[in-house]
């Protein structure tokens, strides 16, 4: 065939799936479209939710090592979000590239852990390449394919079918049904064997330390507290003249009033002060216990401190005092403490 030849026949190859185009440039109308076929092709799973998936799950969770994802191109970068949502879900995982793996990373995987492999084809080059190794190392093998009879598939233990009748691109050409489909098999399961595995909101905290869900998960009262002498507190019977200048003193717009005997009497903020200069209160005169909130909410020292926010949102206070066992004063906090911490 000459050169003539064949470029004749890829340009009618081209002008037939331009042909088959929808012949619509409005955007909204592609756009919906395209949702709509991802939507289909989603749908299709749930058939498909089967005995094979029941036997993926259990392989990952009989894996004594970590589950190592495999895959090129667009399937190689859906790989990439499936380790890492499998990683923060209780599942040790990882992705390695199978071009590199042919070139030493290889050394990577050991004989411990399991191989999920994405191809919709089944049968990518890169990843046909690694089967021998795969298998001479006795590795559990799983595929996610579009072909169940296909190369990679047939050489898993188990394949999960990720097929799609059409891609949302008009060409039926770009990975976009096909790769929406893999994730959202991924997604189901990595949460499969989340609940399988009992994992819980802390667990997922100790995986997420430096965010905002980490911080509100794993942050305690005792490590933002105010304590010791940082800690506004005053005795019964102290004017509140005195009593206002411990708030100045320490700064946190609050001050805990003490019974003899060390508990908690009371506490007198901003907001009390303000509800005093109203009712004409003599400010060098009266004494904290007249114009002192009785007891008040309290918190626990090993309480979340994102619990400690709600009690101040379900209250519409701004500070808590932290107690013990012998409602004791240890600490306080205010708003202004949780949202430096990124509570808030």
């Amino acid at each position: 065939m000459s050169k003539y030849d064949f470029t004749a026949i890829i340009g009618a190859f081209f002008k037939r799936r331009a042909a088959s185009m929808p012949n619509s440039s409005n955007p909204i109308q592609s756009a919906q479209r395209t949702i709509r076929l991802e939507i289909e092709a989603i749908e299709a799973l749930f058939a498909r939710i089967d005995d094979d998936f029941a036997t993926a799950c259990k392989l990952i969770l009989d894996c004594k090592g970590r589950v190592v994802v495999v895959g090129m191109g667009k399937s190689g970068h859906i790989g990439r979000k499936i380790a890492a949502t499998l990683a923060s879900t209780g599942t040790p995982a990882f992705f390695v590239h199978p071009g590199e793996a042919s070139h030493g990373d290889m050394g990577m995987i050991t004989r411990d852990d399991l191989v999920l492999a994405l191809s919709n084809s089944g049968s990518t080059a890169e990843i046909i390449t690694l089967l021998p190794l795969i298998q001479r190392l006795g590795i559990t093998l799983i595929s996610m394919t579009g072909k169940p009879d296909s190369p990679l598939a047939e050489a898993a233990a188990v394949n999960l079918d990720a097929g799609v009748s059409q891609e949302a691109c008009p060409l039926n050409l770009a990975p976009t049904s096909s790769t929406t489909t893999a994730l959202v098999l991924g997604d189901a399961l990595a949460i499969a064997l989340l609940e399988a595995r009992g994992f819980t909101a802390e667990d997922f905290a100790f995986s997420h330390p430096g965010g905002a869900l980490g911080r509100r998960l794993l942050l305690k009262v005792e490590h933002i507290m105010h304590a010791g002498d940082s800690l506004p507190c005053v005795q019964r019977g102290t004017t509140l003249r005195d009593a206002l200048l411990e708030m100045t003193r320490k700064g946190l717009g609050m001050t805990v009033v003490l019974e003899t005997d060390g508990r908690l009497a009371g506490i007198f903020t901003d907001g009390d002060l303000r509800r005093t200069l109203d009712r004409n209160v003599d400010v060098r005169q009266a004494a904290i216990d007249e114009v002192m909130t009785p007891h008040g909410k309290t918190a626990r020292a090993e309480m979340l401190a994102a619990q400690a926010l709600k009690i101040m949102e379900d209250h519409k206070i701004n500070a808590l005092v932290v107690v013990d066992d012998a409602d004791r004063p240890i600490g306080a906090l205010n708003m202004h403490d949780l949202l430096r911490a990124g509570v808030l």
